[in-house]
């Protein structure tokens, strides 16, 4: 199965959810002379329930609809507009040609902080990367910052074994900024190009857990020049416009570079990443669409589009 028709896959839920009511709109919209008409308030409010419906939220699904309406149609169909503005708010943040996630830094190893509550997929998401970059030859090193849970780092254990990739553990309680700290000299060590670190699942409204994460930051950013390079917020779309309070919060303490949007196979609400967008201006640099170990895609906001409307350009 290729990337756009495991995207395409990925996105059957909403897919159904959004397009299944949005043709009803169209069916009038998009009649011949219709498309010689200015879109009215009528077909506006269906359209603004059905985005909302999936997710895309309130302040982006009002700049969608109040460009759509604004629009000479010029025989255009309304399918079309409304993925052009979508596209247009994804690639504000995300272009078409965004930079990898790992390019090229001033030190090495490249190290990517990976963040987010429990639950929303780290460590399978730490697994499928080290695995992505490993077929692209690059030698990433995982290391298990998460030392509350002696089975977080189980599991991490696992996706390195799949992976194929050499792991950095301690002893659970242990201070995870020390972690860190011998991860990274071990990556210089055996001279690898990326270090993947999995933090613990912080719950934003915990003060003390937001420093520590902090404390992570300085000690790589001492070992390596711009360290940490990356820092990955791992999103839930299941959860949808909660998770952008996390997000917020993540941002200020953690300086959030990107966003990880995972489960979208489980959910119908796959706007959430148009919301993502425009209300946190982060780019999503990848996608998880399933539990296999090639479910990771890096993010193309054309695609995604497409792969919602289930059609080309």
């Amino acid at each position: 199965m290729g990337l756009f028709d495991k995207l395409k896959q990925g996105l059957q839920r909403t897919t159904q959810q959004l397009v299944e009511k949005f043709e009803d709109i169209v069916r009038i919209a998009d009649t011949p002379e219709a498309r010689t008409r200015d879109v009215d308030a009528e077909t506006a409010e269906a359209l603004e329930e059905v985005l909302l419906m999936a997710d895309v939220g309130v302040a982006a699904t009002g700049e969608i609809v109040g460009a759509v309406t604004r629009r000479q149609r010029r025989g255009e169909s309304l399918r079309e507009l409304v993925k052009q503005e979508m596209l247009r708010v994804l690639e504000a943040t995300t272009p078409a040609f965004a930079p990898q996630t790992t390019g090229v830094t001033v030190g090495k190893p490249h190290v990517i902080l990976v963040v987010g509550v429990n639950g929303v997929g780290k460590t399978t998401t730490i697994g499928k990367l080290a695995k992505q970059l490993t077929r692209e030859g690059r030698t990433p090193l995982i290391c298990a910052a998460d030392t509350f849970r002696a089975a977080a780092v189980d599991q991490l254990q696992i996706w390195a074994d799949r992976a194929g990739v050499d792991i950095i553990r301690a002893r659970e309680g242990s201070d995870p900024a020390a972690v860190v700290f011998d991860a990274i000299t071990a990556g210089k060590a055996r001279q690898r190009d990326v270090v993947l670190v999995d933090t613990a699942g912080r719950l934003h409204t915990r003060t003390n857990l937001m420093n520590e994460l902090d404390k992570i930051r300085r000690v790589a950013g001492r070992e390596v020049p711009g360290a940490p390079h990356e820092v990955l917020l791992v999103l839930d779309a299941t959860v949808g416009q909660n998770g952008l309070a996390q997000a917020r919060e993540f941002t200020n303490v953690a300086g959030v570079t990107g966003i990880v949007l995972t489960k979208l196979d489980g959910t119908a609400k796959g706007g959430i990443a148009v919301a993502i967008a425009h209300d946190l201006k982060l780019p999503i640099r990848y996608i998880g669409v399933g539990e296999g170990v090639d479910d990771l895609l890096a993010f193309s906001p054309r695609e995604y589009v497409d792969a919602i409307f289930q059609e080309k350009w």
